[in-house]
């Protein structure tokens, strides 16, 4: 199975790398918003224009959409921040299931892109059993810290 990892860098990759672990190493590849320090320069990567709420999405729209089509992901996984729903958006018009994880550090309030990312993910996973009163939906499996 190959798997596209999308997340703003730094506790997002971390958050994620925590997760996984090892799962899908030879097949996985991210989609960042910038250098990180924390991936091990072994992953492969793509690294897309770090957009704040700006135009810059439109921007991202059309950067993942050219890397999703090219690496022809089974599924798309975001821990969050800046690029996780312009990703999302082209993997659902791709037919590319989305799962997404809150942030562990969201305990008591669903993150903004929690709230944006509700009507993309096939899967929705909390690491806060708080936060499933304001996410019947979610899933809680428990947290990764």
């Amino acid at each position: 199975m190959k798997v596209a990892l999308v997340c703003s860098v730094g506790g997002h990759v971390a958050e994620m790398l925590a997760i996984l672990g090892d799962n899908f190493a030879s097949q996985r590849f991210w989609i960042l918003n910038d250098e990180s320090p924390v991936l091990p320069q072994s992953e492969r990567s793509y690294r897309i224009a770090h957009a704040e709420r700006d135009p810059r999405v439109l921007l991202n729209i059309y950067e993942c959409a050219c890397i999703l089509a090219h690496e022809s992901p089974d599924v798309l996984i975001s821990t969050g921040a800046g690029p996780a729903v312009p990703a999302a958006l082209v993997a659902r018009l791709f037919g590319i299931p989305v799962i997404y994880i809150e942030t562990a550090a969201a305990v008591t309030q669903v993150t903004l892109t929690g709230k944006l990312m509700r009507p993309f993910a096939n899967r929705f996973y909390v690491q806060w059993a708080s936060l499933k009163t304001q996410l019947p939906h979610a899933l809680f499996k428990g947290s990764v810290f």
